[in-house]
């Protein structure tokens, strides 16, 4: 490459960034300046500040835990529980949301009336019942509807369902590598992996909510799409799934993505709701923390500063996946 084109190129790029990275030092100073003076105005209170707390022991249980995790180990470790539960939860509803909002979003544009009457309900239904009710629904119609352990479902081999929650099969090496099946033991179900019916209401309360809002994304970017590009594709002879994979999709995606980004950060966030069936993630144990510590100005700065986080990786990994989308979609 010229010497000359190497040099516009980096002047275009310093162009681009340099505005966009003064704009968030100036944030990120604005910020501690705003945090210091809170920090000195406690302090000339009386009011013990810092986060010097998070190295103290936390002094309370936490239910579920994906680390080992007990309450003689320091506050910092009961939020990094948090930050993982919550990332348990948000992340296969994530995945669980998309799936059945883009069924559903297909099922809105079928030639079938009956599909497109229930698919319509569905939408209509959910979309109109705050996420908070439908979060309580659930926990109680698991915990209330199921059978006791002694009485269990088992809908598929070595799957068991009751009051108790979801007990599915593990695949474990400890003694040589086999499967290790849920039995019911008591008042309890020992061995596999075991889903609490806390984990499965906001798991499925946040799945339902959020399909159908991806639902009507997935079927507006579709209906975006020219009927002549279609009516194109279909006079060189593809097929109706050729059409759909390489003119349909390509084209609707770049309206789709970025409205499903904006629906990915409302469900990570929703995800803070769980609090109210007692899931132990992120706010759960900030609120506990508070009670125990006494220091709620740090905890909610700590609670803040994960969301912030995770929203911006979020948006970085759906906007890069954007860039693409629209580049394969001029092609």
């Amino acid at each position: 490459m010229p010497q000359t084109a190497a040099h516009r190129l980096i002047v275009i790029a310093l162009r681009r960034w340099l505005p966009q990275i003064g704009v968030l030092a100036l944030l990120v100073l604005l910020l501690g300046w705003l945090g210091h003076n809170v920090l000195e105005n406690m302090r000339e209170r009386g009011i013990r500040a810092g986060f010097d707390f998070l190295f103290d022991p936390a002094g309370f249980e936490i239910g579920e835990s994906l680390l080992d995790y007990d309450a003689s180990q320091p506050l910092w470790r009961a939020f990094a529980t948090g930050i993982l539960n919550t990332l348990r939860v948000a992340l296969p509803a994530i995945a669980l949301a998309t799936l059945l909002g883009s069924l559903i979003g297909l099922g809105r544009l079928s030639r079938s009336a009956p599909l497109r009457g229930l698919c319509g309900l569905c939408v209509e239904s959910l979309r109109n019942i705050p996420l908070l009710l439908q979060l309580l629904m659930c926990y109680f119609a698991l915990t209330s509807l199921l059978p006791d352990v002694s009485e269990a479902l088992r809908p598929l081999p070595g799957v068991i369902l009751s009051k108790g929650g979801l007990f599915l099969p593990a695949w474990h090496c400890d003694a040589g590598c086999g499967w290790d099946l849920p039995q019911p033991a008591g008042f309890g179900v020992e061995g596999g992996w075991s889903l609490s019916p806390e984990y499965l209401a906001v798991l499925i309360a946040l799945s339902a909510y959020s399909a159908v809002f991806i639902a009507e994304i997935v079927r507006g970017g579709i209906q975006s799409v020219s009927t002549g590009q279609i009516d194109a594709a279909r006079a060189l002879g593809m097929r109706r799934l050729q059409v759909l994979r390489h003119v349909i999709a390509p084209l609707a995606l770049r309206a789709i993505v970025p409205a499903l980004t904006n629906q990915f950060l409302n469900l990570s966030k929703n995800s803070s709701l769980a609090v109210a069936v007692g899931y132990p993630e992120l706010v759960s144990i900030a609120n506990t923390s508070i009670n125990q510590s006494g220091r709620a100005f740090e905890c909610i700065v700590v609670v803040m500063a994960v969301y912030l986080s995770l929203s911006l990786l979020t948006a970085l990994i759906m906007n890069r996946y954007n860039a693409r989308v629209a580049l394969r979609g001029t092609r």
